[in-house]
């Protein structure tokens, strides 16, 4: 799947830079833009982002634990033959570009595994999850939600899933801000129950032709 969406739009995300950081210099190369416009269509088998010397470090990209996965269960019952759906975030991968005062732009790709319990009657299944950018432990700068529409195949009951999120665009306050200065972070829109079940550490995998037993991760 694709998307293009804009994550953080007029946002003035003014950051202070501790006096060890200097700003980086601003390098112009002209066969690296004609690079970036022949790779303008992002292909993950190659540099997501080629041919720009950015300004700095790119954001720190991950998964909050806590929305790591999405369980759910008939009647809330933990159990195997309660579950109905279940997701897991597998990984993330991303790249960033920007130089002198430009906003930092972020390409990334969200991996799914996805499942279909005994109580998952419909084979349509709409998952949600999120993207938030924030200055690096601190606030959160903007947050987005997105849908992840899926069909099982008759007879299938896991699938695995790439999301592409084309436009994330962080502001920058003055070229001496680079982009570590920022998180972005990727969960499922789980309800407090899923949190509390991810929390502890719970997951309940869908195993074809095995049975199916909750375990504890500590």
């Amino acid at each position: 799947m694709r998307r293009k969406h804009l994550i953080i739009s007029g946002l003035i995300a003014a950051c202070a830079l501790s006096p060890a950081a200097a700003a980086w210099a601003q390098k112009s190369d002209d066969d690296a833009e004609k690079k970036a416009k022949r790779n303008a269509e992002w292909n993950l088998r190659q540099a997501p982002l080629p041919g720009k010397r950015n300004a700095g470090a790119c954001p720190y990209v991950k998964v909050l634990y806590d929305a790591a996965r999405w369980e759910e269960f008939k009647d809330n019952q933990e159990a195997s033959g309660a579950v109905a759906y279940t997701g897991e975030i597998e990984g993330l991968r991303a790249d960033c570009t920007y130089r002198g005062d430009d906003p930092i732009r972020v390409k990334m790709q969200v991996n799914f595994a996805l499942g279909r319990g005994p109580q998952g009657r419909d084979p349509h299944k709409t998952y949600r999850y999120w993207v938030a950018v924030t200055q690096r432990n601190r606030e959160v700068l903007a947050k987005q939600e997105f849908t992840l529409p899926v069909t099982f195949a008759n007879g299938e009951d896991r699938m695995r899933i790439a999301d592409k999120i084309d436009g994330i665009v962080i502001p920058r306050a003055n070229a001496q801000v680079a982009g570590d200065n920022f998180e972005i972070l990727v969960g499922f829109d789980v309800t407090p129950e899923m949190a509390e079940f991810n929390r502890q550490g719970k997951r309940f995998r869908i195993n074809a032709g095995a049975p199916q037993v909750a375990s504890s991760e500590k």
